[in-house]
């Protein structure tokens, strides 16, 4: 996660959309127990810390990022089952051999994938799972559709790299898990145009490739969405996901 620096996306990230519940749920189902540990990995303002935690899960989130962590360790204060600490993917400071769960919400594409997955293995206690997923912008709804066009009018080349990617190729390849099953889970995101808007202002993929454009592009996206003249916008998307179980046999 060296290379990505979300310090200036961090005020604004919270505000990105949620995750499907239905796939939160499933992840959590995974585990053989009413109150599973999971380490969350690259947990950044704790989306996906929040969603665990509201279904019983004890969680150890783990964030190399200061200020994203400031944040997450905010969102998450009237816990009492999650504790915070620096690490990354590859390097997570955790004991072995203690979860139930591994998980990484938005944010297995800014490690070193493999080492990520044997950092994993290593974490995970016998026939514990790994659960990795993102949210996609529907690119069909004409809203979504009209500033994709924009992104890749104003950004040749402009790709979402690993985290469209399928998952499932890297984790096989390991050998440490067994079969992956994909996830997919719709989800209307209906939110207040301002915050959607300024959500986009902590677009990670978004502000590497376009560089000194970002700011005038996000301005761009703003008068799109404003000239709606709708005050909430409902926006589809698609959690996606691939989980695996570790394996029979320590790494």
């Amino acid at each position: 996660m060296t290379t990505w620096d979300y310090t200036t996306l961090a005020a604004t990230y919270s505000l990105r959309p949620p995750y499907a519940p239905r796939a939160i749920d499933r992840i959590v189902g995974l585990a053989a127990t009413a109150h599973p540990r999971a380490a969350d990995i690259g947990a950044g303002t704790g989306h996906l810390t929040l969603d665990l935690l509201a279904r019983g899960c004890r969680v150890d989130a783990v964030e190399p990022n200061a200020a994203m962590a400031e944040v997450g360790r905010s969102r998450t204060a009237e816990h009492d089952q999650v504790g915070w600490s620096a690490g990354t993917g590859e390097e997570s400071g955790l004991p072995g051999f203690t979860y139930d769960l591994v998980t990484f919400g938005s944010s297995f594409n800014t490690t070193d994938r493999p080492a990520a997955l044997r950092e994993s293995a290593r974490l995970l206690v016998d026939r514990g799972h790994l659960a990795c997923l993102w949210n996609h912008r529907q690119l069909d709804d004409p809203l979504q559709f009209e500033i994709e066009s924009l992104i890749r009018s104003r950004v040749p080349g402009y790709s979402y790299g690993l985290r469209r990617e399928d998952q499932g190729p890297v984790i096989e390849k390991s050998g440490l898990f067994g079969e992956v099953t994909v996830i997919e889970e719709p989800i209307l995101h209906e939110v207040a145009a301002t915050d959607w808007l300024a959500a986009w202002r902590s677009h990670a993929t978004l502000q590497r490739q376009a560089g000194p454009l970002f700011d005038d592009l996000v301005s761009e996206i703003e008068r799109i969405a404003l000239s709606l003249g709708q005050e909430v916008l409902d926006v589809p998307y698609l959690t996606v996901g691939w989980t695996a179980r570790l394996l029979e046999g320590r790494p």
